[in-house]
C-alpha cells in the first residue's frame, strides 16, 4: 500500500523528536523509512488479529487499563496484577476502587 513518506524538509528538519527517531531508525531514504512504516502496520495488524482470535480486543484492553489504573493508584510489582485482576472481577475500574484494594492488599500483607 503506497504511503507517501520523506526524509527532507517539512516536520523532519523542523521537529526535534522527528530528527531524534530518524536518527534512532538510521534512516537514510524515504524508501528506507516507508519500509519500515509498512513493517510497523504489518506488525500492528498482525497483533490485532491475535488479539480477535484470543482474548478479544476488548479484554485486552481492559486488562492494560486496570494494570495503568492500578500503578496510578501507587501499586508495585505483584501488587498492580492483585488490584487489576480484582477490580476485572468486580467489573469495575476506577482510580478510587485501585487505592481501596490497594490499601486492602497492603493491610493483608502486614497481618
Amino acid at each position: 500500500m503506497p504511503a507517501p513518506v520523506g526524509t527532507i524538509g517539512g516536520m523532519t528538519k523542523h521537529h526535534p523528536v522527528a530528527r531524534i527517531a530518524l536518527k534512532i531508525l538510521g534512516v537514510e531514504s524515504a524508501d528506507e523509512l516507508g519500509q519500515i512504516l509498512a513493517a510497523v502496520g504489518l506488525a500492528s495488524k498482525l497483533a490485532a488479529e491475535r488479539a480477535l482470535a484470543s482474548e478479544g480486543i476488548q479484554h485486552g484492553h481492559m486488562k492494560l487499563h486496570a494494570t495503568n489504573i492500578a500503578s496510578m493508584a501507587g501499586a508495585q510489582g505483584d501488587e498492580i496484577n492483585v488490584v487489576a485482576q480484582t477490580m476485572i472481577e468486580k467489573g469495575k475500574v476506577s482510580l478510587s476502587l485501585a487505592k481501596e484494594l490497594l490499601e486492602k492488599e497492603r493491610n493483608q500483607c502486614r497481618k
